[in-house]
């Protein structure tokens, strides 16, 4: 089976601050193959392109990724259920959109009900996002992801809001209904009891790209000095 994605000698830049200075690097890629199963963890501090690498790959596979992004990006007026619904806007036409947003159907209530009880969130979907604490608007953007359907999921931090126990719980859910996932997370050892593979990112360039049962602590502290 050929690679879902490969990616060879690529650099991503941001703009300069400065104006007619040239971009600044942002990651650069020397070589990136990912598989169909691949459970893959970014780790690394802040800043060295973990979210740049999320984005590029969200740029080039649009129709195969589910997002959930750090920041949960709910529509702050909208209620759980509709921010959840979301996800699915791209499957049915602009009216049968229109007309959940005005009448819910009982079929997308069945649905996302059902897809957020295992959350802990089936008694706050007719509650705004701006009502709901950090932790419960987390696990919406979960569920939104989780409504669009795709085989390929894309998350930046998706339970940095959570306890580490619940967090555990939900990354495991979030990532055995996906075929293949890359996800950044801040804690490493939950990311080596959750993914099989284990990309570290440091100055800006891929440190080391390693079986997650390869890991040592001595390559975690590393990539933290």
């Amino acid at each position: 089976m050929p690679p879902l994605l490969e990616l060879r000698d690529c650099r991503l830049t941001y703009p300069s601050e400065r104006k007619g200075q040239p971009d600044r690097l942002a990651l650069a890629i020397d070589s990136l193959v990912i598989h169909s199963g691949d459970r893959i963890a970014l780790l690394g501090k802040s800043g060295t392109g973990k979210s740049t690498l999320l984005r590029e790959l969200r740029r080039r596979l649009p129709a195969q990724a589910s997002w959930c992004p750090q920041q949960a990006a709910l529509v702050p007026q909208l209620k759980a259920f509709h921010n959840i619904y979301a996800g699915a806007l791209d499957r049915h036409p602009g009216f049968v959109n229109l007309k959940n947003l005005l009448l819910p159907s009982p079929r997308f209530k069945t649905e996302i009900t059902a897809l957020a009880q295992p959350l802990g969130i089936a008694d706050l979907l007719w509650t705004k996002a701006n009502e709901l604490s950090g932790g419960q608007q987390q696990r919406v953007a979960i569920a939104r992801a989780l409504y669009q359907h795709k085989p390929l999921l894309l998350a930046d931090e998706p339970v940095s809001a959570l306890d580490k126990l619940q967090g555990q719980e939900l990354l495991s859910l979030l990532l055995d209904r996906h075929q293949t996932a890359v996800v950044a997370l801040h804690d490493a050892q939950q990311a080596l009891q959750v993914c099989n593979r284990v990309i570290g990112l440091k100055d800006r360039r891929i440190a080391f790209d390693s079986a997650a049962g390869e890991v040592t602590e001595d390559t975690l502290q590393r990539l933290y000095l």
